[in-house]
């Protein structure tokens, strides 16, 4: 009896793709589109773009509104990140609850053994590993996934690049339109700027003092929910010759702390709501401490919940409410979030 596999489809290159790739595996094919945010005019496009892949791929399509939840998972957790002063990472939540968590429960309602989605990413069902095509690697956004549902799992566009996919995809007869279709957003509820969406719900534009490290007022800003740590723009600093970056942000005092780029050297971290996929309470491994950024050495322990890491390299510019994934070479072996810097 043929594996049956509920494909995640947006509608772009990597989905078509990996719904192709898993049909000449063999495997019984039907997809869904998962309607998240209530962006107006969003749905209406990606959605008519995935039931034309599905059409061409020949399975059925699900429609699965998801609006609510997300906002309850999702939206509503990125806008009291912003405004507790953090900067949060939507992606990472909207993986583990809704693509990865409500999309479970919808194959075991359908009776679909398997998940497939087009992520750049590969596991074993016990660990993920990153992708061959480190340019595309989307593993830092998946460390918050659990790791029961592991061995459910299927990535065809782990072991291959993006270049390739998109070759395939142009040397298809009726392929070739999804080939040249621009990239999705890596927020894609945010058509402009993040501060254009908190508008509708935060008073973003509320002027406030700028304070230096020892605590003086020496300027204004415009609103602390438009800096994130390491901004270097959009703030007055009275008498200053030399750059100036934020190096904290306080919500409740409408407050930020601008220092010298030195002073956004961090040296520990400490995180909170762990998701682990190793046992090991202290090891050595590396962290990235943000998406596109490099892994540092680091000694770990894992107490009362909580990870106190201890990197082995200053870096510059943590920022509280980001996501701290640890990595052994090319394996994820967990992460968590950052409460402490």
């Amino acid at each position: 009896m043929k594996k049956r596999v509920l494909v995640g489809m947006s509608g772009g290159v990597d989905s078509t793709v990996s719904a192709l790739l898993l049909k000449d595996e063999g495997y019984e094919l039907e997809g869904v589109y998962m309607k998240l945010h209530s962006n107006s005019g969003y749905h209406e496009i990606h959605q008519a773009r995935a039931q034309k892949a599905a059409d061409f791929v020949g399975m059925k399509l699900h429609i699965l509104d998801l609006q609510e939840t997300f906002n309850e998972k999702v939206f509503q957790p990125f806008i009291n990140t912003y405004a507790q002063g953090k900067t949060p990472n939507p992606c990472a939540l909207c993986n583990r609850n809704l693509k990865f968590g409500e999309m479970v429960s919808f194959a075991d309602k359908i009776g679909a053994d398997f998940i497939a989605t087009g992520h750049y990413i590969k596991t074993d069902g016990e660990y993920f590993y990153e992708a061959i095509d480190d340019t595309k690697d989307q593993s830092y956004f998946l460390f918050y996934v659990q790791k029961e549902i592991l061995t459910r799992l299927l990535f065809p566009l782990g072991d291959r690049k993006k270049s390739d996919i998109k070759e395939l995809a142009a040397s298809i007869m009726g392929l070739e339109s999804f080939a040249s279709q621009g990239e999705s957003n890596e927020i894609c509820f945010v058509d402009t700027t993040y501060t254009d969406v908190l508008k509708d719900y935060v008073d973003v534009d509320k002027l406030g003092e700028v304070l230096d490290i020892d605590g003086n007022v020496v300027g204004e800003h415009k609103g602390y929910m438009h800096y994130t740590i390491g901004k270097r723009k959009g703030f007055t600093v009275k008498g200053a010759h030399d750059p100036h970056y934020v190096v904290d942000i306080s919500a409740d005092k409408n407050q930020i702390t601008v220092g010298k780029k030195n002073d956004l050297l961090c040296s520990s971290v400490v995180l909170s709501n762990l998701n682990m996929f190793t046992n090991k309470t202290e090891f050595d491994t590396t962290v990235k401490l943000r998406f596109r950024t490099k892994a540092v050495h680091c000694h770990v322990v894992i107490k009362d919940d909580k990870a106190y890491v201890a990197l082995k390299e200053s870096v510059f510019g943590v920022a509280k409410g980001q996501a701290a994934v640890f990595y052994d070479k090319n394996k994820l072996i967990g992460g968590g979030w950052i409460e402490q810097n």
